[in-house]
């Protein structure tokens, strides 16, 4: 890479890291705490760097990776694992920082983590990097950086399911007596223990976060947008895992989603894009030109400047920045990814009134059902096996008794559904927005009631900072 380039991707790093240090410290101002703790409480507790070795294609790769642990309270650490050959060990420790914050408001039993390889994904085939994940894992492992009760990974940019199933299998072959191996990561598929509806949960908490902010009519009146969501246009900026999953839920939702921005440009339908057509576009042709449902533009930065009610930025961190701040029409920005809204933006946003839904919240859908998956490895045993059938017998008899009572006999279809119990992805989804609810309730209430708390994004630090602190007095820190 051109040194001058990778001289700018360090400093835009190294940015994102002040940024999330400036986010916390402003909003620990407001928490009354013993002297020093703040400081505790925001730096990075350690940070490993492995450089190792990888015999492929007839000579030796060296591949340079990191694992940060932000705190060890509460534990284990919790945070996706990335593979990219822009990162740093600044973006990991800025990653590994806003898991702890996230974890903390989501009120979930995990410190912060994060973890990075520095590779380019694509100038390797699936058995090479079958290799060198393999060799990053026993590099982690032999370090006490990876495992069900200290550190767990899930998938992140440039890792997948495939990623942790054999990021997992290794652990498991060096670690044949433990029982709970399966929870060393999470994100892993059905087959090798993971939990269903994790590959959609970022995604569905995007919508679910966005359904609450509009169900709160003090907040949305403050954003000046429609009562309903159906009368919302969306922008979304990133088509991979999670852009595709928010832009598919919200468009379930009423949604017109009128603009997807991609590596190659921009697609854009005032009557609302067709985002399964889209996505199998994608597929095919690696991009969104071409497609014939829309309009393209290979301008994709200008495009975060369309007019919309809602911005989703889905891809990486920084995006939206002092630069472009000004020209952001959304009346409300939902952060799907980690950090895209730099500190100097967010009060440029701030003080122009858009309202910010931020990262802490509207992207914690992930790690919420990332612990049930581990909670689910840990028990040994599938959400509502237990009580399923025994659900479906009460429902009959009641359903029985209402027929009895009532005089009525209901419609077959009608009584299928009521008999039935929840299954593993019912419960999963309702967990999910059970925890998106109740979080966005205390996030709207703080906001609502402190004149000093002069956003969502400081309510969230706060909750999030006096769970942490609550927890370093506890155990006498």
């Amino acid at each position: 890479m051109h040194q001058k380039i990778a001289k700018a991707l360090e400093n835009t790093n190294r940015g994102f890291l002040s940024d999330v240090d400036a986010m916390f410290s402003r909003a620990a101002e407001l928490v009354p705490m013993q002297e020093g703790l703040a400081e505790k409480i925001r730096i990075c507790n350690e940070t490993y760097v492995t450089r190792f070795g990888v015999r492929l294609r007839g000579r030796m790769y060296t591949f340079e990776g990191w694992r940060s642990v932000h705190t060890n309270h509460p534990s284990p650490a919790k945070g996706g694992i990335r593979y990219a050959p822009n990162v740093d060990q600044h973006e990991v420790e800025a990653l590994a920082a806003l898991m702890t914050y996230k974890c903390a408001l989501m009120d979930l039993p995990f410190a912060g983590s994060k973890g990075a390889l520095k590779i380019n994904v694509s100038d390797w085939t699936e058995a090479e990097l079958e290799r060198i994940t393999r060799r990053f894992t026993q590099e982690l492992v032999r370090q006490n950086f990876l495992s069900p009760a200290l550190n767990v990974p899930a998938p992140d940019v440039g890792t997948s399911e495939q990623t942790m199933v054999w990021i997992g299998n290794e652990y498991q072959r060096m670690n044949p007596h433990d029982i709970n191996a399966a929870g060393c990561v999470t994100g892993k598929p059905i087959a090798a223990g993971g939990i269903e509806g994790r590959v959609e949960a970022t995604g569905r908490g995007v919508q679910y976060a966005v359904r609450v902010f509009f169900q709160t009519e003090r907040d949305r009146r403050k954003a000046r947008v429609p009562s309903t969501l159906d009368q919302c246009r969306v922008v979304v900026q990133g088509f991979g895992n999670v852009g595709y999953h928010a832009a598919k839920f919200l468009a379930e939702d009423g949604c017109r989603i009128t603009t997807i921005i991609e590596r190659d440009g921009a697609i854009t339908n005032a009557d609302g894009l067709d985002i399964e057509a889209l996505k199998e576009h994608v597929r095919i042709h690696g991009g969104v030109a071409g497609f014939e449902g829309g309009t393209f533009g290979n301008d994709g930065e200008a495009a975060l400047e369309k007019e919309c009610e809602i911005l989703i930025p889905a891809a990486l961190e920084s995006v939206i920045n002092e630069d472009n701040a000004r020209r952001i029409k959304a009346a409300v920005i939902a952060e799907a990814a980690n950090g895209p809204v730099t500190y100097e933006a967010n009060e440029i946003l701030r003080e122009r009134g858009v309202v910010i839904i931020p990262d802490l919240f509207a992207n914690a859908g992930g790690v919420t059902v990332s612990y049930f998956e581990w909670v689910k490895n840990l028990t040994h045993m599938p959400f509502g096996l237990m009580e399923r059938r025994q659900r479906e017998h009460e429902h009959l008899e009641l359903v029985t008794a209402l027929e009895g009572a009532l005089g009525v006999k209901l419609a077959q279809g009608n009584f299928g559904r009521l008999q039935l119990g929840a299954s593993e992805i019912d419960l999963v989804r309702s967990g999910l927005e059970e925890k998106m609810h109740s979080t966005y309730r205390r996030m709207s209430d703080l906001w609502n009631s402190d004149s000093k708390i002069s956003d969502l994004r400081t309510a969230a630090y706060v909750i999030a900072i006096n769970r942490l602190k609550a927890i370093y007095q506890a155990i006498g820190i």
